[in-house]
């Protein structure tokens, strides 16, 4: 079993930056496929960004591109999501995934919709001011 806990949420003014981080149970948390997702009020939980076990291999959605960086430090059970450039848009509750994939899986897979995440936390709120 997998908990999850995001943290670094909070407001910040448009062009700001923000760092999440997301901590994680468990001894084997560098076998678990990582992500971000987030969640605007009256929208669906849209993508934000992925990266394989080890951190080498991300890719994020085309709204955080240039803007967003997934990063994870498996030694201390943590994945990071830096935001710069923040826009009003950006605002949602941030939430971290992860997921131990089953099957045959390369060093450079990664998982990009929600459905294939098993645990989630419990979100941290952003919100940017114009």
């Amino acid at each position: 079993q997998v908990q999850l806990v995001e943290s670094g949420g909070g407001l910040v003014q448009a062009g700001g930056s923000l760092r999440l981080s997301c901590t994680a149970s468990g001894r084997t948390f560098s076998s678990y496929l990582m992500g971000w997702f987030r969640q605007a009020p009256g929208k669906e939980r849209e993508f934000v960004c992925a990266t394989n076990r080890n951190g080498g291999n991300t890719d994020c959605a085309d709204s955080g591109k240039d803007r967003f960086i997934i990063s994870r430090d498996n030694t201390k059970n943590a994945v990071y999501l830096q935001m710069s450039s923040l826009k009003p848009e950006d605002t949602a509750v941030y939430y971290c995934a992860a997921v131990n994939p089953a099957g045959s899986w390369s060093d450079f897979d990664l998982a990009l919709f929600d459905y294939m995440y098993a645990y989630w936390g419990q979100g941290t709120q952003v919100t940017v001011s114009s």
